[in-house]
């Protein structure tokens, strides 16, 4: 059973930074993609930014230019680098993996952690 643990919300007034980070047990960084995902308040989860076990990126065009995804193979763990916050940005994060390398069916889900920009 794969579990995920999100930590590293809290909140951040518009244009600061934050840095998300979720650790994968048991290590399925190095085969399986990864992603973040953004559960805003009214609206459907959106998933904001991947990254392959090739270390192929993707992002949502609300974020690009402004988070970073990135992972650590050796500590089991996946990072989102948020800058330039928006009020817009406030929700809560999940990491969630997929059942293989493939991100189009992301199986797995940590409980997500909360991140409130103020404006």
């Amino acid at each position: 059973q794969v579990q995920l643990v999100e930590s590293g919300g809290g909140s951040v007034q518009a244009g600061g930074s934050l840095t998300l980070s979720c650790v994968a047990s048991p290590n399925i960084t190095m085969t399986r993609c990864m992603a973040w995902s953004l559960q805003a308040p009214g609206r459907e989860r959106e998933r904001v930014a991947q990254i392959t076990p090739y270390g192929i990126l993707g992002y949502a065009d609300s974020v690009k230019g402004r988070f970073v995804i990135s992972k650590d193979n050796a500590k089991n763990t996946l990072y989102l680098h948020m800058n330039v916050l928006k009020p817009e940005d406030t929700g809560i994060y999940y990491c969630a993996s997929g059942a293989s390398s493939r991100c189009d069916d992301l199986k797995f889900w940590g409980q997500g952690t909360q991140v409130t920009v103020s404006a």
